[in-house]
């Protein structure tokens, strides 16, 4: 494929590129139509996880925190953010980074002209960081961006030195563009609270795992509840679509301050509480590097079902 050389020459509602410069796919699961990346553009021997979830329920800072997690185990960790609010490496490098979208605009979309250094930083306990952006409002595509991001990562061998990657994925997934991480992904995780939206979100995002496990490596990961006490109606949500809760983040103040203070939670001060919260992200980071077995790939629940199946007694 060859891919196009200015994002906004993406046709807004298909998803797909000038017939002359990009090929769609058909079949990328069911009723699919979006902009074909290149085969070969592969991560390689990393272990890639891509985190998704509803908007504002805490991927950044799940993300972040658990890359740091990966880090204290001695693995070489790249984050990648897709967000065109590009904040996701925020509380890791203590600043908003340029996007990779940014700095191709700045040299034309000459990428050749690009260094390493340009568009990818070194964060809090050396992880590296990189925000892929997103494309103009409502002229692009998100699969444009990821493919982009992934291109010029191989081009200066930045994989190849990589033990984990972790994709920091905007919002629901509306479209094709915004599951495009899930084609280089071993395992998607899906953030969510312990409330109706977030759960239905998380079903949606069930469902988009599902249809690009048809044609690609991915599998569900399991569901890690942030930001709630409770986790009864997550569980059980989890248990009737077949896959796991694999963490718990409870609501902390000091959570929510973290991202205030541009902090990861194992920069700040060791609470009883917080030493809790650092302890079960060290434990979600070893059993996701050792692969733990997990007991389905699991099915998204029918909307009707979703609500026929929450709520409180």
């Amino acid at each position: 494929m060859n891919i196009v050389t200015n994002p906004s020459s993406l046709k807004t509602g298909s998803g797909c590129a000038d017939a002359n410069e990009a090929k769609c796919l058909e079949g990328d699961g069911e009723g699919s139509v979006q902009v074909q990346l290149d085969p070969d553009l592969k991560i390689g021997t990393a272990k890639v996880f891509s985190i998704y979830g509803k908007g504002g329920i805490g991927k950044s800072t799940t993300s972040s925190n658990l890359a740091v997690a990966f880090s204290k185990l001695g693995k070489r960790v790249l984050q990648i953010g897709c967000d065109p609010k590009h904040d996701s490496t925020f509380t890791l490098t203590k600043r908003l980074i340029p996007t990779v979208i940014d700095v191709l605009e700045s040299v034309n979309f000459h990428a050749e002209e690009l260094r390493p250094e340009d568009f990818v930083f070194e964060g809090y306990n050396g992880v590296m960081c990189l925000e892929a952006g997103g494309p103009p409002a409502g002229t692009g595509c998100g699969g444009y961006v990821v493919g982009q991001t992934v291109k010029l990562l191989k081009e200066h061998h930045l994989l190849e030195d990589t033990d984990v990657v972790i994709f920091d994925v905007l919002g629901d997934v509306v479209c094709g563009g915004f599951a495009a991480p899930l084609q280089h992904s071993d395992r998607a995780m899906i953030v969510t609270a312990n409330d109706f939206d977030s759960i239905f979100a998380a079903n949606r995002i069930v469902a988009a795992i599902t249809a690009k496990s048809k044609n690609y490596g991915v599998r569900v990961g399991g569901v890690i509840a942030n930001r709630s006490d409770a986790t009864d109606q997550i569980d059980k949500f989890a248990e009737r679509a077949g896959i796991q809760r694999v963490a718990h983040f409870p609501a902390l103040d000091v959570i929510r301050k973290s991202r205030l203070k541009k902090s990861t939670l194992f920069e700040m001060d060791h609470s009883p509480e917080l030493k809790k919260v650092q302890e079960e992200y060290m434990r979600l980071a070893t059993e996701l590097w050792e692969g733990k077995e997990l007991p389905s790939q699991g099915k998204a629940l029918k909307d009707r079902e979703i609500f026929d199946l929450l709520g409180f007694d």
